[in-house]
């Protein structure tokens, strides 16, 4: 019976975590399409790419969150690639954003 249980809490917190991020999901494409329009429309650039940038850097939290849930139970070799590409993709996200 404890095993049905915990299997049931389990898929439980499974589907409020992929209902979080299928939300989060609409809210980026929301956020490139308002960065779309108003690219269409003449709008500062520097207004669009600071929208498009939120987009990213959310879908960024996310998915660095549903990574950790996968290495954290496993070797150390895993975290380190964990932590090396998390730190490559928020360079990849900044230095952009500071030489340009």
């Amino acid at each position: 019976m404890a095993n049905k249980s915990s299997k049931s809490k389990r898929s439980s917190s499974v589907w409020s975590l992929n209902k979080v991020s299928m939300w989060i999901l609409v809210a980026a494409a929301l956020l490139y399409v308002v960065a779309m329009i108003l690219s269409l429309v003449g709008v500062n650039a520097t207004i669009v790419s600071a929208l498009q940038n939120v987009a990213m850097a959310v879908m960024v939290v996310i998915v660095s969150i549903l990574a950790w849930r996968y290495v954290r139970n496993k070797e150390a070799v895993w975290k380190v690639l964990y932590v090396l590409c998390l730190l490559l993709v928020i360079a990849g996200i900044i230095v952009p954003l500071c030489i340009g």
